[in-house]
């Protein structure tokens, strides 16, 4: 056992001890007290199966329009956010992402800790130096074997990678150009294929 997994157990146990004796002085009935500690397991529980099957929600969720993304076939239309910007539901390497689509950036670009959890490796030899709305910074080369935004996927998707770009990641013109199509109307942004 670590030192936090201790802490952590030292203050479930209060906490606990805490409302056994908080419901000890109001002198709670042990069927009342049971129906509380039942209700909590099923609150723990359903937690729980939400948490572990969040994938599927989240699919679930796409399809059915509740999120700013609907996929309609192989058309995707995403709803402008509050903040003026366009944000999808990306699949790499089949993880998902949520990322900022932006017309204005050459290359996708992955935050570390989203190329991480793809499994995109970054290239070794010399960095690249980026223009960014916020400066110049430094990232790596690498690959994302499969990107999907609904049903639009594509292979072999050339990315950059950097600690710079905090926790935001970007869909830029290297995936948008992919498609056969790309507009806005209105507020919402319409992504199609290419049509054979």
């Amino acid at each position: 056992m670590t030192g936090d997994q201790g802490v952590e157990l030292i203050w479930g146990v209060g906490a606990l001890v805490l409302v056994l004796s908080a419901l000890t002085v109001r002198r709670v009935s042990a069927g009342v007290l049971i129906r509380n500690v039942l209700g909590w397991v099923a609150i723990a529980g359903v937690l729980f199966v939400l948490f572990n099957n969040q994938d599927r929600i989240a699919l679930f969720a796409e399809q059915a329009g509740l999120t700013g993304q609907q996929v309609s076939g192989d058309t995707v239309r995403i709803r402008q956010s509050p903040d003026g910007h366009f944000y999808a539901d990306v699949r790499i390497n089949g993880t998902r992402q949520r990322m900022l689509v932006d017309s204005g950036a050459t290359i996708t670009a992955l935050s570390e800790s989203a190329a991480q959890a793809a499994g995109v490796k970054a290239e070794g030899g010399m960095p690249v130096i980026l223009a960014t709305a916020n400066g110049q910074v430094q990232a790596r080369r690498g690959v994302a074997e499969t990107f999907a935004i609904g049903d639009l996927e594509t292979r072999d998707l050339s990315v950059v990678i950097s600690p710079s770009f905090g926790e935001m990641s970007v869909v830029g013109m290297n995936f948008l150009s992919r498609l056969g199509s790309w507009r806005v109307e209105g507020r919402t942004l319409i992504l199609e294929p290419k049509r054979s």
